[in-house]
């Protein structure tokens, strides 16, 4: 295991490097000139001997590889950039937003789950019965549905009509129901769905059937051996869901005003504040590589085939 782990690793450093390197040419290619911006964030019209002057001190001048290696080179030791727009280092801000994104996530996942495993196998257990046409109509109805749209609903009915919570979402129980709400509908539909089929695969199964031959009992078979077997296609969507949920739901965030992550990568495209754009892109980055490997050893831990075939291989 501790082999396969190094050598995952190993992979996944390659791969931030090349989207390290994607992301600074992308930004380069852009038409906006980093140094004007920095003026215009301040409110400045600069001379063109002062953007000059500017562009100079900046490194802008230098070759495109150049730039890049010293971007790396300060990456690398945390150093990210300062943001046009804030007129602060990019950590800082980040650090600042992060808290709040993964505050909104942690509560998300955490009622995700607890509504959508009970659901989806339910659904499953009493297949064509009229609880199933129910949960599965709902669901079908809760994917079909924009997020931007059921944002605007849910704040239309229960905070501009009913007055039960905050338009502006708040760091307390008011604020946070609606961007929650908004974020949980569509994974719990999405998770039912899946975590339905992947059990009625499972209770088709043959040792399923030989399972209530020897008169075990259903709730043994469900939890003790289908859902087990039945994990492994919804770790891979929970890693997804994961990634998404800390990178900040920028339009959940925008909508509600939520001063997490998303929200400030949309301003800082808004302003195009290149600095901080990059930073987020890293960011995602490492997420979505750690999110990789975390499912790809829950593969090995919850599938005794694969650590069989890696034996023998």
């Amino acid at each position: 295991m501790i082999q396969y782990i190094a050598k995952r690793l190993v992979q996944l450093i390659a791969v931030l490097f090349g989207v390290t390197f994607l992301t600074f040419m992308i930004t380069q290619a852009a038409p906006s000139d980093a140094a004007q911006m920095q003026y215009i964030s301040m409110g400045t019209i600069p001379s063109e001997e002062l953007l000059e002057q500017t562009r100079e001190e900046m490194g802008l001048n230098d070759p495109v590889l150049v730039q890049y290696g010293r971007w790396l080179w300060n990456v690398l030791h945390g150093d990210l950039g300062t943001s046009t727009k804030f007129s602060e280092s990019v950590l800082t801000q980040m650090s600042r937003k992060l808290p709040m994104t993964i505050e909104l996530a942690a509560v998300s996942g955490v009622i995700m789950v607890l509504i959508a495993f009970p659901l989806g196998i339910l659904s499953a257990v009493k297949k064509n019965k009229w609880i199933d046409y129910l949960i599965r109509f709902l669901s079908f109805f809760g994917i079909s549905m924009p997020n931007f749209w059921l944002g605007l609903l849910l704040m239309y009915v229960f905070a501009v009509r009913l007055g039960w919570f905050h338009v502006v979402s708040t760091n307390d129980i008011a604020g946070i129901v609606l961007p929650v709400a908004t974020l949980t509908i569509p994974m719990v539909c999405t998770y039912v769905r899946q975590i339905r089929a992947a059990v009625l695969e499972e209770l088709n199964s043959n040792y399923v059937v030989g399972a209530r031959s020897r008169g075990i009992s259903e709730r043994r078979i469900i939890f003790g051996h289908v859902l087990p077997n039945a994990l492994l296609p919804i770790v891979t969507l929970i890693g997804l869901s994961v990634g998404h949920l800390l990178g900040g739901a920028a339009i959940i965030e925008t909508l509600f005003s939520w001063q997490g992550i998303g929200n400030m990568v949309v301003e800082a495209i808004r302003v195009r504040d290149y600095p901080l754009i990059q930073g987020y892109v890293i960011w995602m980055a490492v997420i979505y590589v750690m999110v990789n490997l975390l499912v790809d050893i829950m593969y090995r831990l919850l599938d005794p085939q694969i650590r069989l075939r890696k034996k023998v291989d």
